[in-house]
C-alpha cells in the first residue's frame, strides 16, 4: 500500500485522563464506538517530535521537523468479525501553516497552527523532554522526566491500551467518516519518574473539556517512537 506520509515520531508523551463518555459523543464519527479500558473512557494529551517528514517519499525542506501536540480519544470499528482499534483527534497543533493546510485540505483533519518549541536534556540515568505551545500569549506545556532504559509494554496494561491503536478515524460530518491506517511497530517505553502538565484545556479545546483543568491524569507515559507511515488509501464511509 502506497504511503502518503512517512516520518519519525520520537519522545511520544501521553497524559491520559478519564472522562465522561457523554463529552465525546459530539466528536464521535459515525460507524465507530468508544473504546473503553476497564470500563473507563480516556482522552490523551499528546506531545511528540515529528521528524524527517516525507510526502510520497519526497522530503519536505525546512518544514519536515516540528513539534506536534494533540488531544485524542479511542474508538473501535467492528467489521465482519474483525475489531479495528483506532483514534479520533479533537485537535492537532503544529507550528507550520503549509503542513496544516495540506493535512486539512487532503484529509479533512483538524490541524491548527500556533508557535511551538521543545527542550530535551539527557543525563547519565535519566532524560527530560518538554513540549510547549502558545495560544493568546499564554504558553502551555507537557513535560516528562524518564529513565534512559527502554522496555516493552506490559500486556493488557493501560499503557498498552493507549499506544496500541493502528487506525485513525476522521469525522467529516454527521454522515461521512474517513478511515486510514498507521504503520509502525509496537513501541518501547521508558519509566516516567516525574511529569508536569500546564494546559488550559478549555482555552485549547473548548468548554466541553474544561473539566480536565481539574482532573489529574491516571497515567503519564512516554514511548521512544519509530518510523511511522500513514497509508494514502482512505476508506470513505457514508451513512444515511
Amino acid at each position: 500500500m502506497a504511503l502518503f506520509l512517512k516520518a519519525n515520531w520520537e519522545d511520544i508523551i501521553m497524559a491520559n485522563y478519564e472522562i465522561n463518555p457523554d463529552i465525546l459523543l459530539p466528536f464521535l464519527p459515525n460507524g465507530v464506538e468508544l473504546d473503553l479500558f476497564n470500563n473507563k473512557c480516556y482522552v490523551s494529551l499528546v506531545g511528540f517530535m515529528f521528524k524527517n517528514t516525507k510526502i510520497f517519499n519526497i522530503p519536505i525542506p525546512k518544514f519536515g521537523t516540528f513539534e506536534e501536540i494533540n488531544l485524542r480519544f479511542y474508538v473501535i470499528k467492528r467489521e465482519n468479525n474483525i475489531t479495528k482499534r483506532g483514534v479520533v483527534f479533537i485537535n492537532e497543533t503544529i507550528p507550520y501553516p503549509i503542513v496544516a493546510w495540506v493535512a486539512n485540505k487532503l484529509y479533512k483533519e483538524h490541524y491548527t497552527v500556533v508557535p511551538t518549541k521543545h527542550t530535551k536534556q539527557r543525563f547519565e540515568d535519566t532524560q527530560s523532554i518538554k513540549f510547549e505551545w502558545e495560544t493568546e500569549k499564554k504558553w502551555h506545556s507537557i513535560a516528562v522526566t524518564s529513565s534512559n532504559q527502554s522496555e516493552s509494554m506490559k500486556k493488557d496494561s493501560l499503557e498498552q491500551f493507549i499506544f496500541e491503536h493502528y487506525f485513525g478515524y476522521t469525522k467529516v460530518n454527521n454522515y461521512k467518516t474517513e478511515e486510514y491506517k498507521l504503520q509502525h511497530p509496537s513501541w518501547k517505553t521508558r519509566k516516567v519518574i516525574d511529569h508536569k502538565i500546564v494546559c488550559d484545556f478549555e482555552d485549547m479545546y473548548g468548554k466541553a473539556f474544561a473539566v480536565l483543568n481539574k482532573t489529574e491524569p491516571e497515567g503519564v507515559f512516554i514511548a521512544d517512537g519509530s518510523s511511522v507511515g500513514i497509508e494514502w488509501k482512505r476508506n470513505k464511509l457514508k451513512f444515511e
